[in-house]
């Protein structure tokens, strides 16, 4: 299609330039501008066209366009809004989605644009109507419908407005009321308290009082009283309310093409790409949704055609609610490709360069950055976003159990078997864990099932508080390599499981020996993240973009292929160590290789030069999670932020390489556990359509406990994710009395398994708090001489097999200082103490360079098991149990039934339960678990001694 100057109307120039928000309103049939500060302001009387812009990771800009109807407004402004995005559209390269908006019935991605809420005013330009701006306050009272956006439409001030389904909002002169009925959910209430705020300062300059009603609560207070006064006294409320009941409609889909100006059925056993043509514009009824699809080689006055075409349907159809689309070939929406039968997964753009060309130069010729209009994808190399010096522990299933691995060999796994891994390190001023499972891709399904069981029950035994992941083999993310390092993969299994199967399928056993004919990949970016794959031992697993390793009894090669670099070369030097120390090596460079080389992968053959693709990490998208009788369904949720994830759901983040299961702290323990299910039912009904893989890494995130490579994704206050209460009471905590209100109380640090002992025990704190130093050398583990000292403290019968935490030897530090800087002094302290005795000469390849610490002359306390017997003695305290879960601590003057301070928003009949542990020793003289033991007139009546009941 080719684009004109005659196709620009002069508002749009410059338009969609840059990411954010433009609108313009229909005045005398031509768009005009609307200034930012009226953003989200629409009048009923009038038309308008909302352009929204959005940065992707790739560089491009996205665009979506939307025409939004007033109630009011005229037919001929209708129409010359839903002319003119077909304009906008030419101007902006035809890429962009087209959406019509009808007032009380907007799409929610149209509504996530103006949260909270948008609340039209009377009025309008061509339609007759003024601008009314009150000068008196007029009480009104909304409906507020929605979980995600809310819906918000003015209703008659009456009593019989009101019903048990929704939530109410009646705005009065000197208060705003909330009216949540009965059935209403806690999820819309939460999101109409938003309202409430928009409305406290829009309309009263942030300056007036605030209560909230409960339909059904006939408690005589004041704020009750006063919202019933307002309609002349309480009443009961019918049960069932019959207005607004939807009409009707068929949601048949019904296919047309549209030829001069008419609708002509297309009839066919099934839809398929190939019936949609080039040249050609279609209509696609689905009822309630009615999607316009243009050809790319129509011109613009057929698209115009088009769209008065569908116009005049729905008038004669009586739809005029009806959300209509419009699409160009090339950018169809999900929901449409999901009607048809087979659809081709193309690259979205059969948009040319060329046709984007032409309107940059277009623009260009008119003195317009054309900036926006280039696609060109920075290169980002992925980030880990974990702390790389924590704790590691490594379990290998067999049967039904898990075995640790020793220190050398937790980052050696075989491609038949199943692991779990336990990974504890420094976060944001906590710490963190992360525990998951690896399978191998020749591993058995016994022990995949059996790994994820034992990883669950991990993951519960610390009361839902690690990160789990589940992971394939070839589909590791960087968080992966970054806490294992250096990684190798072998071909074989050592499980039962593996060696039952190849035995029934009567398969040749190809299991990893030292001895044998092995070939090994080498790839990663660095010493830290560097990995060795045993891939086939031919010639065609060779690839010129990466290093080999070829071994062969005490024959070994390496072989460099000619895309590779000085950086790679060294990488499979230091994996040749790892895999086969003190051999001696004979390199390969391709193209000069020896004959015994080739003789070794069984002759020489064509391979590939390309370096193997991994999934890239698209543009993310939130959803929100429901699980119906087994069947999981989902709500996408536009323009997210940190305040759309309730506490009482569960969200998907989707982002194609992997996806992120974000578990609320009032989800019920039994969804909590299906979590990981619910993650894998996402997978394998892509949504998206974007063909994800079903083997995509998995992050179960609980909230409270958000690592930071799921925070990255948002605008993140840990402050919220720490509250306390359903969304509800949080929101309106928030309201009340600001971000700080309703905080968790500290929670004790959680234990950690480890080794085959079935008692838990506490984690070793990360030597290192710095959350993201790609730069910081470090190795894990103690020495010989630390292990010996340390078996002296231990136990035969109940000694821990687990991983030591990690020594960390720094590189000298410019500054001359001893002293560690990302460390507390005691803490650093206590370790130099410990490294200055037991450091140990590198190795001749070791990369990392080790400095001395000076150590102070405290002597450490003996560990046993990996812990202190500090720790071990404070948590053997007696009768020293965890406060009430998710219960705030209040001080004592606050919680008495005499105080001039109390406490808003607790259980009077259990004021106790506020009392921090030590307060409440002090006042009752015994531990909360033992007052739980008194009989219940023994409790209350030390209760009233102490004003507490």
């Amino acid at each position: 299609m080719s684009v004109s100057l005659r196709d620009l109307d002069p508002a749009f120039q410059g338009a969609g330039q840059k990411a954010g928000i433009e609108i313009w309103r229909i005045e005398n049939f031509h768009p005009v501008p609307v200034p930012n500060s009226s953003h989200g302001k629409f009048f009923t009387g009038d038309s308008y066209i909302i352009l929204k812009t959005t940065a992707q990771k790739s560089g491009a800009l996205l665009h979506d366009i939307h025409y939004w109807l007033g109630k009011d407004t005229s037919q001929d402004e209708a129409g010359t809004a839903a002319i003119k995005t077909v304009e906008l559209d030419a101007a902006l390269g035809s890429r962009a989605v087209q959406y019509r908006e009808v007032q009380g019935q907007e799409s929610e991605k149209f509504l996530s644009y103006f949260k909270p809420c948008i609340i039209p005013q009377q009025g309008g330009v061509a339609s007759g109507f003024k601008h009314v701006e009150a000068e008196v306050h007029q009480t009104r009272l909304y409906e507020c419908k929605g979980k995600h956006v809310v819906h918000v439409k003015e209703v008659p001030f009456a009593r019989s407005s009101l019903n048990h389904d929704d939530v109410f909002i009646l705005d009065t002169e000197a208060k705003i009321f909330q009216f949540n009925g009965s059935n209403a959910c806690i999820q819309e209430r939460a999101k109409a308290l938003e309202v409430v705020q928009y409305i406290k300062d829009t309309y009263h300059d942030g300056k007036c009082e605030i209560a909230t009603i409960d339909d059904g609560k006939l408690m005589a207070d004041a704020d009750t009283g006063e919202f019933w006064g307002c309609f002349g006294g309480f009443a009961p409320l019918p049960r069932k309310q019959n207005t607004d009941q939807p009409i009707s409609i068929d949601d048949t889909p019904k296919f047309f093409r549209v030829e001069n100006g008419e609708t002509v059925p297309i009839e066919a056993d099934s839809w398929t790409r190939d019936l949609l043509e080039t040249n050609k514009c279609y209509i696609l009824d689905c009822g309630e949704n009615v999607f316009v699809w243009v050809g790319r080689s129509t011109s613009v006055e057929e698209r115009k055609g088009a769209s008065r075409t569908v116009d005049e349907l729905m008038r004669s159809l009586d739809r005029s609610k009806s959300r209509i689309s419009r699409m160009i070939e090339g950018f169809e929406t999900v929901k449409f490709r999901s009607y048809f039968e087979s659809w081709p997964q193309t690259a979205n753009v059969a948009v040319s360069a060329d046709g984007r060309g032409k309107v940059a130069a277009l623009l260009k010729r008119q003195g317009i950055n054309v900036k926006g209009l280039k696609e060109e994808a920075p290169i980002e190399e992925p980030q880990p976003y974990i702390d790389c010096a924590g704790d590691l522990q490594v379990w290998r299933v067999n049967d039904q159990e898990k075995i640790l691995l020793t220190e050398s060999d937790q980052t050696k796994f075989y491609s038949g078997d199943c692991y779990i891994f336990q990974y504890s390190y420094s976060g944001e001023g906590k710490e963190d864990f992360l525990i998951g499972t690896w399978f191998g891709k020749q591993s058995v399904e016994e022990d995949r099932i059996t790994a994820t069981s034992l990883a669950t029950k991990m993951v519960e035994a610390l009361k839902f508080l690690p990160t789990q992941a589940r992971i394939y083999e070839g589909k590791e993310p960087v968080q992966f390599f970054a806490i294992l390092q250096s990684f190798v993969v072998f071909k074989g299994g050592l499980s039962n499981g593996y060696k039952k199967y190849i035995a029934e399928k009567e398969l040749i056993d190809d299991t990893y020996t030292e001895d044998g004919l092995a070939l090994f990949r080498s790839q990663g970016s660095g010493p830290e993240n560097m990995q060795a794959i045993q891939v086939e031992p031919v010639a065609l697993s060779l690839n010129s973009s990466y290093c080999y390793i070829l071994l062969n009894g005490s024959t070994v090669f390496i072989w460099l292929g000619n895309l590779t670099t000085t950086d790679d070369q060294e990488l499979v030097e230091r994996q040749l160590d790892i895999i086969k120390p003190d051999m001696l090596s004979k390199f390969q460079k391709e193209g000069a290789e020896s004959e015994q080389f080739w003789e070794l992968l069984g002759g020489k053959v064509e391979y590939s030069s390309e370096k193997i693709a991994k999934e890239a990490e698209s543009d993310p998208h939130l959803f929100s999670c429901t699980l119906s009788k087994g069947d999981l369904k989902v709500t996408e949720v536009y323009n997210y932020n940190q305040d759309d994830l309730m506490t009482e759901d569960i969200f998907i983040l989707d982002c194609h390489s992997d996806i992120y299961v974000w578990v609320g702290q009032q989800v019920d323990s039994k969804n909590k556990s299906n979590a990981l299910s619910l993650g894998e039912k996402f997978l394998e009904h892509d949504y998206l359509l974007e063909k994800l893989s079903n083997q995509a890494p998995i992050y179960v995130i609980m909230e409270g406990s958000e690592p930071a490579f799921f925070t990255r994704f948002f605008t993140w206050d840990s402050k919220k994710s720490s509250m306390h209460g359903n969304s509800f009471q949080r929101k309106l905590a928030i309201l009340k009395h600001g971000a700080t209100a309703m905080l968790d109380k500290h929670r004790r640090r959680p234990v950690i398994f480890s080794g085959r002992s079935a008692a838990p025990e506490k984690p070793q704190r990360s030597r290192s708090v710095s959350t993201f130093a790609p730069d910081r050398p470090r190795v894990r583990g103690r020495s010989p001489a630390f292990n010996a000292l340390a078996s002296t403290f231990e136990s035969p019968n109940t000694r821990n097999l687990s991983t030591p935490p990690p020594m960390m030897k720094k590189l000298y530090p410019k500054s001359g200082s001893t002293q560690d800087p990302a460390l507390p002094p005691s803490k650093s302290a206590a370790i130099a103490a410990l490294s200055a005795g037991f450091q140990q000469p590198a190795s001749a390849r070791q990369f990392i360079i080790p400095r001395s610490i000076k150590a102070n002359h405290e002597v450490p306390k003996p560990r046993l098991d990996g812990m202190s017997m500090e720790n071990i003695q404070e948590d053997v305290k007696e009768d020293d149990v965890e406060d009430d879960e998710g219960l705030p601590i209040y001080p004592y003057e606050r919680l008495t039934t005499s105080s001039t301070n109390p406490v808003e928003d607790i259980d009077v009949t259990k004021r106790e339960t506020y009392l921090s542990t030590e307060e409440f020793k002090e006042k009752f003289g015994m531990t909360k678990s033992a007052f739980n033991k008194l009989p219940k007139w023994k409790q209350n009546k030390l209760k009233i001694s102490h004003q507490l009941f």
